[in-house]
C-alpha cells in the first residue's frame, strides 16, 4: 500500500490526494461545454459583412504586411492553428469556409499569433522553445512517476515530477499567449471593419469560451503536479 492511502469499506485503495483534482475536473467538464455550446451557437449566426474565415484571416494577414503567411484548409472540427515554422495559418472546414461570428472569430484568433510571431512576441518565443523539451517530457514523466511508485526509495519519482513540471510551465506560458491572441484578434476586427459593435461583442464571447478550456488545462497540470509532491513527500515521510 502506497503512504497517504487507506482501504475503503470496499476493500480497494483510496488516495486522498484524488480530492485536489475534483476542482480540475468540474472545470475541464464546464470549459468543454462553454466552448461547445458557444462555439455551436456562434456557428449559426452570420456575420454582417459576410467575410468568410479564410477572407477574414487574409484580410488581416495582408494589413499587417503579412503577405507571405499562408492559409490552408484542414480536416477536423476547430483544429485551427497557426504553425510559426512554416508561416501557415490552418483553418478547419468550418472556419475557412463559414461566414459565421465563430468562423471570422476563430481565423482571427490564429492570426493574432501570426501577428506575434511576426513581432517576436516574447511569451510565443518561449512557448516556442519549449515545445521540443516538454515533448520529451511528456513522454518520459510518467514512465519514471511509475517506475517511482514501483520502488520504496530513489530518485525515479523525483525525476518524473520535474520532467512534468515542463509541460506545467508550459500551460502556464500558454496562457498569455492565447489571451494576447484573442486580443489581437478583437482589436483587428474591430479597426478594419469586420465587425460591428454587437459582433465584437459575440465574437468576444467565442474567444472567451475557447480560452476556457487553456485555463483549465493549467489549472488541471498545476494541481496534478501539486498532487504529485504530496505524494513524494509522503512517501519520504
Amino acid at each position: 500500500m502506497y503512504p497517504g492511502m487507506y482501504y475503503g469499506g470496499y476493500g480497494y485503495a483510496i488516495d486522498p490526494t484524488m480530492i485536489l483534482l475534483i476542482p480540475a475536473i468540474l472545470l475541464t467538464i464546464y470549459a468543454q461545454f462553454k466552448v461547445s455550446s458557444t462555439t455551436n451557437r456562434y456557428f449559426r449566426v452570420r456575420s454582417g459583412r459576410g467575410y468568410t474565415g479564410e477572407q477574414t484571416a487574409r484580410e488581416i494577414l495582408d494589413r499587417n504586411g503579412l503577405y507571405n503567411v499562408r492559409i490552408e484548409m484542414v480536416r477536423g472540427r476547430l483544429s485551427d492553428h497557426y504553425d510559426p515554422r512554416s508561416n501557415v495559418v490552418r483553418l478547419s472546414e468550418d472556419v475557412y469556409s463559414g461566414n459565421s461570428i465563430t468562423s471570422i472569430s476563430v481565423a482571427a484568433h490564429e492570426c493574432g499569433h501570426a501577428i506575434q510571431h511576426a513581432h517576436g512576441y516574447v511569451p510565443l518565443n518561449i512557448r516556442s522553445s519549449l515545445v521540443p523539451v516538454v515533448n520529451f517530457a511528456s513522454n518520459m514523466s510518467w514512465i519514471f512517476i511509475m517506475l517511482g511508485f514501483l520502488t520504496t526509495r530513489g530518485p525515479l519519482l523525483s525525476i518524473g515530477i520535474l520532467l512534468f513540471a515542463a509541460s506545467v510551465l508550459f500551460q502556464i506560458v500558454t496562457l498569455p499567449v492565447e489571451f494576447n491572441a484573442s486580443s489581437r484578434a478583437l482589436a483587428q476586427m474591430t479597426s478594419l471593419g469586420i465587425v460591428d459593435d454587437r459582433e465584437v461583442r459575440d465574437s468576444r464571447r467565442v474567444l472567451q469560451a475557447a480560452a476556457l478550456t487553456y485555463v483549465a488545462a493549467a489549472v488541471t497540470a498545476i494541481l496534478q503536479l501539486l498532487r504529485l509532491v504530496m505524494i513524494a513527500q509522503n512517501r519520504d515521510d
